[in-house]
């Protein structure tokens, strides 16, 4: 991910890509998870209103919204420590950018 302290360390365009690429790559790390349990939620419920034939609209939503906020719970401590990483690395690393 990010650059080692003890390497000089120039602010080019590549570096900057980098930066830029780390962070949306954290940022795709960090939301998958949850947005695959709401998928999945989503097509369960789905396939239960095709076989049942119950077409109530908010029927998707509250499965959806419940599971993401439980997962949101359990995933949190995870993903603040991957966040804490993250930007720890970046803050250390910021003398040497700005050169």
């Amino acid at each position: 991910m990010l650059y080692a302290l003890c390497e000089v360390i120039r602010m080019t365009p590549d570096l900057v890509g980098q930066i830029a690429r780390d962070a949306i790559e954290i940022t795709l790390f960090l939301s998958l998870p949850i947005l695959g349990v709401g998928l999945v939620v989503g097509l369960l419920v789905s396939l239960f209103q095709a076989v049942t034939q119950i077409q109530e609209a908010t029927l998707v939503f509250v499965p959806k919204i419940i599971v993401v906020f439980v997962m949101l719970l359990v995933l949190s401590p995870w993903m603040m420590r991957k966040m804490m990483f993250y930007t720890e690395q970046l803050i250390v690393n910021l003398p040497q950018y700005a050169r």
